[in-house]
Protein backbone atom coordinates (compact mmCIF):
# COMPACT_ATOMS: atom_id res chain seq x y z
CA UNK A 1 0.00 0.00 0.00
CA UNK A 2 2.85 2.39 0.84
CA UNK A 3 4.41 1.64 -2.54
CA UNK A 4 1.25 2.30 -4.58
CA UNK A 5 0.43 5.55 -2.73
CA UNK A 6 4.03 6.72 -3.16
CA UNK A 7 4.06 5.88 -6.87
CA UNK A 8 0.74 7.67 -7.35
CA UNK A 9 1.98 10.82 -5.60
CA UNK A 10 5.32 10.81 -7.45
CA UNK A 11 3.52 10.36 -10.76
CA UNK A 12 1.15 13.25 -10.03
CA UNK A 13 4.06 15.51 -9.07
CA UNK A 14 6.06 14.54 -12.18
CA UNK A 15 3.10 15.16 -14.50
CA UNK A 16 2.34 18.50 -12.87
CA UNK A 17 5.98 19.51 -13.39
CA UNK A 18 5.85 18.35 -17.03
CA UNK A 19 8.71 15.91 -16.48
CA UNK A 20 7.22 13.18 -18.65
CA UNK A 21 5.06 14.89 -21.24
CA UNK A 22 6.30 15.01 -24.81
CA UNK A 23 9.29 12.80 -24.08
CA UNK A 24 7.74 9.43 -24.88
CA UNK A 25 5.35 8.10 -27.44
CA UNK A 26 2.63 7.78 -24.83
CA UNK A 27 2.63 11.38 -23.62
CA UNK A 28 -0.48 11.10 -21.48
CA UNK A 29 -0.33 7.73 -19.79
CA UNK A 30 -1.08 7.88 -16.05
CA UNK A 31 -0.95 4.52 -14.36
CA UNK A 32 -3.91 4.24 -11.91
CA UNK A 33 -1.83 3.20 -8.88
CA UNK A 34 -4.60 4.43 -6.57
CA UNK A 35 -6.75 1.52 -7.74
CA UNK A 36 -4.50 -0.94 -5.85
CA UNK A 37 -4.05 0.93 -2.55
CA UNK A 38 -7.14 -0.37 -0.73
CA UNK A 39 -6.77 -3.98 -1.99
CA UNK A 40 -3.15 -4.00 -0.78
CA UNK A 41 -4.27 -2.73 2.64
CA UNK A 42 -6.94 -5.45 2.74
CA UNK A 43 -4.25 -8.05 1.92
CA UNK A 44 -2.09 -6.68 4.74
CA UNK A 45 -5.00 -6.71 7.19
CA UNK A 46 -6.05 -10.34 6.67
CA UNK A 47 -2.41 -11.44 6.89
CA UNK A 48 -1.75 -9.40 10.03
CA UNK A 49 -4.91 -10.77 11.66
CA UNK A 50 -3.82 -14.27 10.56
CA UNK A 51 -7.14 -14.98 8.81
CA UNK A 52 -5.79 -15.18 5.26
CA UNK A 53 -6.98 -18.75 4.70
CA UNK A 54 -10.52 -17.89 5.83
CA UNK A 55 -10.86 -14.64 3.87
CA UNK A 56 -11.68 -13.64 0.31
CA UNK A 57 -8.60 -13.23 -1.90
CA UNK A 58 -9.59 -9.87 -3.38
CA UNK A 59 -6.14 -8.65 -4.38
CA UNK A 60 -5.68 -11.02 -7.32
CA UNK A 61 -8.95 -9.85 -8.89
CA UNK A 62 -8.03 -6.19 -8.47
CA UNK A 63 -4.62 -6.80 -10.06
CA UNK A 64 -6.34 -8.30 -13.11
CA UNK A 65 -8.67 -5.29 -13.38
CA UNK A 66 -5.68 -2.96 -12.85
CA UNK A 67 -3.87 -4.51 -15.83
CA UNK A 68 -7.04 -4.21 -17.92
CA UNK A 69 -7.35 -0.52 -16.99
CA UNK A 70 -3.73 0.13 -17.99
CA UNK A 71 -4.14 -1.63 -21.34
CA UNK A 72 -7.45 0.14 -21.98
CA UNK A 73 -5.88 3.53 -21.27
CA UNK A 74 -2.93 2.89 -23.57
CA UNK A 75 -5.31 1.71 -26.30
CA UNK A 76 -7.51 4.77 -25.83
CA UNK A 77 -4.61 7.25 -26.04
CA UNK A 78 -3.07 5.57 -29.09
CA UNK A 79 -6.41 5.35 -30.90
CA UNK A 80 -7.37 8.95 -30.21
CA UNK A 81 -3.87 10.24 -31.07
CA UNK A 82 -3.93 8.52 -34.44
CA UNK A 83 -7.40 9.93 -35.11
CA UNK A 84 -6.08 13.47 -35.26
CA UNK A 85 -7.27 16.47 -33.30
CA UNK A 86 -5.46 19.29 -31.56
CA UNK A 87 -3.39 19.01 -28.39
CA UNK A 88 -6.05 20.85 -26.43
CA UNK A 89 -8.75 18.46 -27.60
CA UNK A 90 -6.64 15.44 -26.68
CA UNK A 91 -5.95 16.94 -23.23
CA UNK A 92 -9.65 17.48 -22.61
CA UNK A 93 -10.74 14.03 -23.82
CA UNK A 94 -7.97 12.34 -21.86
CA UNK A 95 -8.92 14.13 -18.63
CA UNK A 96 -12.53 13.05 -19.10
CA UNK A 97 -11.43 9.47 -19.65
CA UNK A 98 -9.13 9.35 -16.61
CA UNK A 99 -11.80 11.02 -14.47
CA UNK A 100 -14.23 8.21 -15.25
CA UNK A 101 -11.43 5.72 -14.55
CA UNK A 102 -10.72 7.48 -11.24
CA UNK A 103 -14.39 7.38 -10.31
CA UNK A 104 -14.41 3.62 -10.88
CA UNK A 105 -11.25 3.37 -8.78
CA UNK A 106 -12.87 5.38 -5.96
CA UNK A 107 -15.97 3.16 -5.89
CA UNK A 108 -13.84 0.00 -5.85
CA UNK A 109 -11.46 1.41 -3.25
CA UNK A 110 -14.08 2.58 -0.77
CA UNK A 111 -15.94 -0.72 -1.14
CA UNK A 112 -12.80 -2.65 -0.16
CA UNK A 113 -12.16 -0.15 2.64
CA UNK A 114 -15.68 -0.67 4.03
CA UNK A 115 -15.34 -4.44 3.75
CA UNK A 116 -11.97 -4.31 5.56
CA UNK A 117 -13.56 -2.35 8.41
CA UNK A 118 -16.42 -4.86 8.55
CA UNK A 119 -13.90 -7.69 9.00
CA UNK A 120 -12.01 -5.80 11.70
CA UNK A 121 -15.15 -4.80 13.59
CA UNK A 122 -17.47 -7.71 12.99
CA UNK A 123 -15.21 -10.76 12.76
CA UNK A 124 -13.32 -10.57 16.07
CA UNK A 125 -13.98 -14.24 16.78
CA UNK A 126 -11.72 -15.10 13.84
CA UNK A 127 -8.64 -13.37 15.24
CA UNK A 128 -8.84 -13.64 19.02
CA UNK A 129 -5.19 -14.71 19.15
CA UNK A 130 -3.88 -11.45 17.68
CA UNK A 131 -5.97 -9.51 20.21
CA UNK A 132 -3.86 -10.99 23.00
CA UNK A 133 -0.83 -9.25 21.47
CA UNK A 134 -2.31 -6.11 19.98
CA UNK A 135 -5.48 -4.14 20.81
CA UNK A 136 -5.45 -2.92 17.18
CA UNK A 137 -6.00 0.67 18.29
CA UNK A 138 -3.45 1.90 15.76
CA UNK A 139 -5.37 0.20 12.92
CA UNK A 140 -8.64 1.79 14.06
CA UNK A 141 -6.87 5.17 14.06
CA UNK A 142 -5.64 4.43 10.56
CA UNK A 143 -9.23 3.79 9.44
CA UNK A 144 -10.26 7.19 10.81
CA UNK A 145 -7.48 8.92 8.90
CA UNK A 146 -8.26 6.99 5.73
CA UNK A 147 -11.90 8.04 5.99
CA UNK A 148 -10.70 11.64 5.91
CA UNK A 149 -8.66 10.82 2.79
CA UNK A 150 -11.79 9.51 1.05
CA UNK A 151 -13.66 12.71 1.95
CA UNK A 152 -10.83 14.74 0.38
CA UNK A 153 -10.87 12.45 -2.65
CA UNK A 154 -14.61 13.08 -3.11
CA UNK A 155 -13.94 16.81 -2.79
CA UNK A 156 -11.23 16.63 -5.49
CA UNK A 157 -13.45 14.64 -7.86
CA UNK A 158 -16.42 17.00 -7.39
CA UNK A 159 -14.21 20.01 -8.16
CA UNK A 160 -12.73 18.22 -11.18
CA UNK A 161 -16.12 17.43 -12.71
CA UNK A 162 -17.63 20.83 -11.85
CA UNK A 163 -14.73 22.65 -13.56
CA UNK A 164 -15.23 20.50 -16.65
CA UNK A 165 -11.81 18.80 -16.25
CA UNK A 166 -9.71 21.98 -16.46
CA UNK A 167 -7.90 23.97 -13.74
CA UNK A 168 -8.63 21.40 -11.05
CA UNK A 169 -5.09 20.56 -9.85
CA UNK A 170 -5.28 22.68 -6.66
CA UNK A 171 -8.19 20.55 -5.41
CA UNK A 172 -5.87 17.53 -5.17
CA UNK A 173 -3.29 19.20 -2.90
CA UNK A 174 -5.09 18.33 0.40
CA UNK A 175 -5.45 14.76 -0.87
CA UNK A 176 -1.71 14.51 -1.61
CA UNK A 177 -0.83 15.85 1.85
CA UNK A 178 -3.16 13.39 3.61
CA UNK A 179 -1.87 10.40 1.62
CA UNK A 180 1.69 11.44 2.46
CA UNK A 181 0.66 11.37 6.12
CA UNK A 182 -0.72 7.86 5.60
CA UNK A 183 2.64 6.79 4.16
CA UNK A 184 4.34 8.00 7.36
CA UNK A 185 1.82 6.31 9.67
CA UNK A 186 1.92 2.99 7.86
CA UNK A 187 5.68 3.14 7.44
CA UNK A 188 6.43 4.03 11.06
CA UNK A 189 3.53 2.63 13.06
CA UNK A 190 3.02 -0.45 10.91
CA UNK A 191 6.65 -1.56 11.02
CA UNK A 192 6.88 -0.64 14.71
CA UNK A 193 3.89 -2.77 15.66
CA UNK A 194 4.98 -5.63 13.44
CA UNK A 195 8.30 -5.67 15.31
CA UNK A 196 6.57 -5.57 18.69
CA UNK A 197 4.21 -8.36 17.59
CA UNK A 198 7.12 -10.58 16.55
CA UNK A 199 9.01 -9.92 19.78
CA UNK A 200 5.96 -10.60 21.93
CA UNK A 201 5.33 -13.90 20.14
CA UNK A 202 8.93 -14.97 20.79
CA UNK A 203 8.73 -14.03 24.48
CA UNK A 204 5.40 -15.81 24.90
CA UNK A 205 6.71 -18.97 23.28
CA UNK A 206 9.61 -18.98 25.75
CA UNK A 207 7.18 -18.50 28.65
CA UNK A 208 4.95 -21.33 27.41
CA UNK A 209 7.96 -23.65 27.27
CA UNK A 210 8.97 -22.60 30.77
CA UNK A 211 5.46 -23.10 32.09
CA UNK A 212 5.15 -26.56 30.54
CA UNK A 213 8.30 -27.65 32.36
CA UNK A 214 10.44 -28.06 29.25
CA UNK A 215 12.80 -25.33 30.37
CA UNK A 216 15.11 -26.11 33.29
CA UNK A 217 15.78 -22.48 34.18
CA UNK A 218 14.93 -21.71 37.78
CA UNK A 219 12.35 -19.13 38.68
CA UNK A 220 13.85 -16.03 40.26
CA UNK A 221 10.66 -15.24 42.17
CA UNK A 222 11.31 -15.83 45.86
CA UNK A 223 9.01 -18.17 47.73
CA UNK A 224 7.51 -16.87 51.00
CA UNK A 225 8.55 -18.38 54.29
CA UNK A 226 5.86 -20.78 55.49
CA UNK A 227 6.39 -19.76 59.12
CA UNK A 228 5.76 -16.08 58.41
CA UNK A 229 2.53 -16.26 56.43
CA UNK A 230 -0.96 -17.69 56.75
CA UNK A 231 -1.64 -20.98 54.91
CA UNK A 232 -4.35 -19.33 52.81
CA UNK A 233 -1.95 -16.64 51.63
CA UNK A 234 0.65 -19.29 50.71
CA UNK A 235 -2.02 -21.02 48.62
CA UNK A 236 -2.89 -17.74 46.88
CA UNK A 237 0.75 -16.86 46.28
CA UNK A 238 1.58 -20.31 44.90
CA UNK A 239 -1.37 -20.22 42.49
CA UNK A 240 -0.52 -16.77 41.13
CA UNK A 241 3.14 -17.64 40.57
CA UNK A 242 2.68 -21.17 39.21
CA UNK A 243 -0.04 -20.11 36.78
CA UNK A 244 1.73 -16.81 36.01
CA UNK A 245 -1.59 -15.01 36.10
CA UNK A 246 0.24 -11.73 36.69
CA UNK A 247 1.13 -11.84 32.98
CA UNK A 248 -2.52 -11.14 32.11
CA UNK A 249 -3.01 -7.35 32.11
CA UNK A 250 -6.78 -7.52 32.67
CA UNK A 251 -6.63 -9.99 35.55
CA UNK A 252 -8.51 -8.60 38.57
CA UNK A 253 -9.18 -9.50 42.18
CA UNK A 254 -12.62 -10.73 41.05
CA UNK A 255 -10.97 -13.10 38.56
CA UNK A 256 -8.75 -14.50 41.31
CA UNK A 257 -11.77 -14.83 43.58
CA UNK A 258 -13.56 -16.87 40.93
CA UNK A 259 -10.51 -19.07 40.21
CA UNK A 260 -9.85 -19.91 43.87
CA UNK A 261 -13.48 -19.85 45.03
CA UNK A 262 -12.62 -17.39 47.78
CA UNK A 263 -14.55 -14.21 48.45
CA UNK A 264 -12.94 -11.09 47.02
CA UNK A 265 -13.08 -9.26 50.36
CA UNK A 266 -11.37 -12.22 52.07
CA UNK A 267 -8.73 -12.31 49.34
CA UNK A 268 -8.07 -8.60 49.61
CA UNK A 269 -7.77 -8.72 53.40
CA UNK A 270 -5.48 -11.78 53.30
CA UNK A 271 -3.14 -10.20 50.77
CA UNK A 272 -3.08 -6.88 52.62
CA UNK A 273 -2.39 -8.59 55.94
CA UNK A 274 0.41 -10.83 54.67
CA UNK A 275 2.00 -8.96 51.77
CA UNK A 276 1.51 -5.55 53.43
CA UNK A 277 0.23 -4.13 50.15
CA UNK A 278 -2.90 -4.03 48.00
CA UNK A 279 -3.72 -6.68 45.42
CA UNK A 280 -2.75 -4.27 42.60
CA UNK A 281 0.67 -3.48 44.11
CA UNK A 282 1.18 -7.15 44.97
CA UNK A 283 0.51 -8.29 41.41
CA UNK A 284 2.44 -5.38 39.89
CA UNK A 285 5.51 -6.30 41.93
CA UNK A 286 5.49 -9.72 40.26
CA UNK A 287 5.17 -8.05 36.87
CA UNK A 288 8.15 -5.81 37.62
CA UNK A 289 10.19 -8.85 38.73
CA UNK A 290 9.29 -10.61 35.48
CA UNK A 291 10.24 -7.52 33.47
CA UNK A 292 13.62 -7.39 35.23
CA UNK A 293 14.27 -10.97 34.14
CA UNK A 294 13.50 -10.05 30.55
CA UNK A 295 15.62 -6.88 30.69
CA UNK A 296 18.64 -8.80 31.98
CA UNK A 297 18.24 -11.78 29.63
CA UNK A 298 20.69 -11.62 26.70
CA UNK A 299 18.06 -13.25 24.44
CA UNK A 300 15.96 -10.10 24.68
CA UNK A 301 18.86 -7.66 24.52
CA UNK A 302 17.65 -6.01 21.32
CA UNK A 303 13.94 -6.20 22.15
CA UNK A 304 11.90 -3.03 22.60
CA UNK A 305 10.93 -1.85 26.07
CA UNK A 306 7.29 -1.92 24.92
CA UNK A 307 7.44 -5.63 24.06
CA UNK A 308 8.98 -6.50 27.42
CA UNK A 309 6.50 -4.39 29.37
CA UNK A 310 3.45 -5.74 27.55
CA UNK A 311 4.57 -9.35 27.94
CA UNK A 312 5.25 -8.77 31.63
CA UNK A 313 1.54 -8.12 32.15
CA UNK A 314 1.21 -4.35 31.75
CA UNK A 315 -1.52 -3.00 29.48
CA UNK A 316 0.58 -0.15 28.03
CA UNK A 317 4.12 1.13 27.75
CA UNK A 318 3.35 4.19 29.88
CA UNK A 319 1.84 2.05 32.68
CA UNK A 320 4.93 -0.15 32.57
CA UNK A 321 7.25 2.84 32.97
CA UNK A 322 5.22 4.32 35.84
CA UNK A 323 4.90 1.09 37.85
CA UNK A 324 8.49 0.01 37.20
CA UNK A 325 9.80 3.36 38.43
CA UNK A 326 7.53 3.21 41.48
CA UNK A 327 8.86 -0.24 42.48
CA UNK A 328 12.49 0.14 41.37
CA UNK A 329 13.21 3.84 41.68
CA UNK A 330 14.32 4.02 38.04
CA UNK A 331 12.97 3.52 34.53
CA UNK A 332 13.28 0.14 32.78
CA UNK A 333 15.90 1.58 30.40
CA UNK A 334 17.92 3.05 33.28
CA UNK A 335 17.73 -0.31 35.09
CA UNK A 336 19.01 -2.12 32.00
CA UNK A 337 21.81 0.40 31.35
CA UNK A 338 22.81 0.33 35.01
CA UNK A 339 23.18 -3.45 34.85
CA UNK A 340 25.23 -3.24 31.65
CA UNK A 341 27.48 -0.64 33.27
CA UNK A 342 28.09 -2.83 36.32
CA UNK A 343 28.87 -5.80 34.07
CA UNK A 344 31.44 -3.79 32.11
CA UNK A 345 33.13 -2.59 35.31
CA UNK A 346 33.75 -6.13 36.51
Amino acid sequence: MILTISLNNIQSWALERNLFQHRFMLDYIQIPWHFLSAPFFYAFLINYLDIYERSRKLLKYFIVVFVVLCVAQITFVLTYSLGGGTKEELNYVYERYTSIEELISFIGSISVFAYSFYILKGKKKLFTKILTYDNLKWIYNFFKLTLLVYVLWVFALVIKFSLNFTGFLYSYYPLRISTTLIIFILGYQGLKYLRILKERKNIREDLDIEKSGLDNQEENISEPNENEFEPQFLEIDKYIKSEKIYLHPKYTLQNLSSDLNIGSSTLSATINRNAKKSFVDYINEMRVNQAKKFLLDYKYESYTIASIGLESGFNSKSAFYDVFKKHSGMTPLAFKNNHIKKQSER
